[in-house]
């Protein structure tokens, strides 16, 4: 779709270069392989905003199923910023996710994202924090520590979707279960190694989960997402060493029909999936 002189349109895997560049001006940990990770789960719901013939602003809407979608990526090039870019990004990945009937939309806003939102007519939910930890020393892994296995009423439980299609995917990296009580990932960052999602029926269970995680990255650090509605949560990152570093708000927007919210439990919630994932 070409309007005023710029072009919206479907991001393609040859865009990734520029996509990193956008990445890397925001100073965001995600990888090349976030961005395929991105496009394989929803090739048609990742846009890409040309200006000037080059990629200048991004941004990626992922579903869960009709019940839920989740909007990430949003960037734009430091040089094209207040232009309305990514007011048009938002615009036109709104208007997709309601053409595919989607009933609710959400996503994790910065600071500087969160006015447009507002705008748009998200309303706020949740707090999310980004926690991180420095290279620590190694460690031994806990005992107990299972091959992953997806516990899908658990999962639908903490999360409010049908995530399956992405947890199938980021499972390919790091995953493990515990003793039927609960998984967790982790996966390579540009900045930093990356401990999430993490879901679990118990503190303890996540802090064996936690330790399985550091005793492979012990010498690299860590980054983690949680919800600090969530205290386990957060009292576990405190055992653990890690310090709060960066805080965004969980917003969420009614897509189509008349359909309550999602129910989920964020006290089953160790540690999101990303800000690009929820």
């Amino acid at each position: 779709m070409e309007t005023g002189g710029v072009l919206i349109r479907p991001l393609r895997q040859d865009d990734v270069p520029q996509a990193m560049r956008l990445k890397e001006a925001a100073g965001w940990n995600q990888t090349e392989q976030d961005w395929l990770n991105l496009m394989e789960l929803e090739p048609e719901g990742c846009f890409g905003l040309e200006a000037d013939g080059k990629l200048v602003s991004t941004a990626t809407a992922v579903r869960y199923g009709v019940e839920l979608a989740w909007i990430g990526m949003v960037l734009t090039d430091p040089e094209y910023r207040g232009r309305g870019f990514a007011r048009r990004l938002m615009e036109h990945a709104l208007d997709w996710l309601r053409a595919k009937q989607v009933r609710w939309i959400k996503l994790d806003a910065t600071d500087m994202g969160r006015p447009l939102y507002l705008r748009l007519g998200f309303e706020d939910e949740a707090i999310v924090e980004r926690w991180a930890a420095p290279a620590r020393a190694p460690s031994a892994e806990p005992a107990g520590i299972l091959p992953f296995e997806l516990d899908e009423r658990l999962d639908r439980e903490a999360f409010g979707a049908d995530r399956r299609s992405l947890l199938v995917r980021l499972a390919h990296w790091e995953a493990v279960s515990w003793r039927g009580s609960g998984y967790a990932m982790g996966r390579p960052g540009s900045n930093a190694f990356y401990f999430g999602p993490c879901v679990s029926r118990s503190p303890e269970a996540a802090a064996r989960l936690l330790e399985w995680f550091l005793a492979r990255h012990a010498g690299e650090p860590v980054y983690w997402d949680l919800l600090p509605a969530n205290r386990a949560a957060v009292d576990l990152a405190r055992a653990y060493g890690f310090q709060p570093r960066r805080r965004l708000v969980r917003m969420s927007l009614r897509g189509v029909g008349d359909w309550p919210p999602p129910a989920h439990n964020d006290q089953l919630v160790y540690g999101i999936a990303g800000f690009e994932f929820g």
